[in-house]
């Protein structure tokens, strides 16, 4: 390949990760390259320049140099890359993205596209971002909803259903108006015992009391669901996930490491509490049964809680979780071969430390994981939720009790008959009963709470099956 060819790959490389190149710095990558294979060393770079805590995306030559010295001195203590090249192909198959640097995109209902918000969002919104917020919400809902075809208008009139059209109409519009029609909203309370279907345009009173009917709506429901692929397929080119827009030529390639991949597993657990000696225990006999085993997996997933305890303000014990996370570090330590040829993503919990309980959650305090940090240096501390990209499959980590929570919300009660599947939402870390389904087209799994139910799941990413799994420990 040509200097000026390679020059150009390395630069659109970088802006597909959101990075621009100085001269030197550019220098500097291409040096680099010209001692390995020049895609694996690549994607190596920029996962590991992704792990940096970087102040800027314009990168200068300081700042590659500083990850190159690394990268070689890592070459150095294994003697070469060529002797592990399953490692580095899955490290660089293995992206993990923060909450936090995700592209913004918000949808013009005018123009009907999604364009990306590049201002500054600030730490505290001002008294109009939860106005903003449900709207947003609202619009996201209302596109999808327009490229039904069944809430489309239709062409002609032979093509309407026995129930006429069921083109959405803003509830603006109804004044005046008799018949059928359809409208989209959300139920909200704006005064006491008294529910509305509000939409962007006015709001009309319902009547709950008799579940589904009101003075004027006959039928309550969601919005469809949408295909992702249909989804991907109506916005080419914009990349919602944040894990960079793929030229063709690298998606066969990521597309055939992937189905090379038959030895990489993920190992997923919530609720590890550091403080319950049961707990630990159960970890240690998991992590002693993948040491043991021939291949051991490439990603072992902890999700919280951390504590048993809620770590809010009445909390006085963050210096003994310290503590606790440091005995973790020695626990994973002891064994050699996970440490070697696995790599651990610690998400928080609901109730783990941090600056709030909002979400998206940053990452676990410094000071807390400080002592694991010593004993796991390569340890991922990500957002809740987290995204990981695995060759060309796109995955959501996400710890939280939703089922829980939206069931405390809802306003009319299920019927025993809705809810005999004790977990029907897209949801993973839940405290509920451990699941795996498909919804669809989106491979789901909850792996329950280690903790209490003992339970947790492996995901083979290329065959994409679920593994449903639980630890049995004799009782002391």
């Amino acid at each position: 390949m040509s200097s000026a060819v390679l020059r150009k790959k390395v630069q659109k490389k970088f802006r597909m990760r959101g990075y621009t190149l100085k001269v030197e710095a550019l220098n500097e990558v291409l040096s680099f390259l010209s001692h390995y294979p020049q895609d694996e060393a690549l994607d190596l770079l920029l996962d590991d320049l992704h792990r940096q805590s970087l102040k800027s995306s314009i990168l200068d030559k300081e700042t590659v140099h500083r990850v190159t010295s690394l990268l070689l001195e890592a070459e150095s203590a294994t003697g070469g890359v060529d002797e592990s090249p399953n490692c580095t192909s899955t490290s660089a198959a293995l992206r993990i993205i923060d909450t936090f640097i995700v592209p913004k995109f918000r949808y013009d209902p005018v123009k009907k596209i999604f364009y990306e918000h590049t201002g500054k969002i600030p730490i505290h919104g001002d008294a109009s971002s939860k106005a903003i917020l449900y709207r947003d919400r609202f619009l996201l809902l209302l596109q999808r909803l327009s490229r039904d075809p069944h809430f489309s208008k239709p062409a002609f009139d032979r093509e309407r259903s026995q129930l006429g059209s069921c083109e959405i109409s803003p509830i603006q519009s109804l004044i005046g108006l008799t018949g059928r029609r359809w409208v989209m909203g959300l139920i909200s309370q704006l005064e006491d015992g008294h529910f509305y279907l509000e939409d962007l345009t006015a709001a009309v009173e319902i009547n709950l009391s008799n579940a589904i009917s009101s003075k004027c709506v006959k039928t309550f429901g969601f919005p469809p669901l949408e295909d992702r692929d249909k989804s991907i397929s109506a916005f080419p080119g914009l990349d919602f996930f944040g894990g960079g827009t793929l030229t063709k030529e690298e998606t066969l390639r990521l597309d055939e490491m992937e189905k090379k991949a038959v030895n990489d597993m993920f190992v997923v657990m919530s609720d590890i509490w550091l403080d319950n000696e049961e707990t630990m225990r159960k970890l240690e006999k998991v992590l002693d049964g993948y040491e043991d085993e021939d291949v051991v997996p490439s990603l072992f997933v902890l999700m919280g809680n951390f504590c048993s305890h809620p770590c809010n303000l009445s909390f006085n014990s963050f210096s003994s979780l310290r503590v606790q996370f440091g005995k973790l570090g020695q626990m994973i330590g002891a064994h050699k071969k996970l440490m070697e040829q696995s790599r651990f993503l610690l998400i928080p919990g609901p109730d783990d430390p941090g600056p709030s309980t909002v979400l998206p959650r940053c990452a676990l305090p410094y000071y807390v994981t400080e002592e694991f940090q010593k004993h796991i240096p390569n340890a991922i501390f990500s957002s809740n939720p987290c995204r990981v990209k695995f060759c060309t499959q796109e995955m959501v980590f996400f710890r939280q009790d939703l089922l829980y929570r939206m069931r405390r919300s809802c306003l009319i009660r299920p019927s025993t008959g809705e809810t005999s599947d004790p977990f029907e939402h897209i949801v993973l870390g839940d405290k509920s009963e451990q699941k795996a389904f498909n919804y669809a087209g989106i491979t789901c799994f909850n792996p329950g709470s280690f903790s209490d139910d003992d339970t947790f799941v492996v995901y083979r990413p290329c065959t994409r099956e679920v593994e449903l799994c639980e630890v049995d420990l004799p009782s002391v």
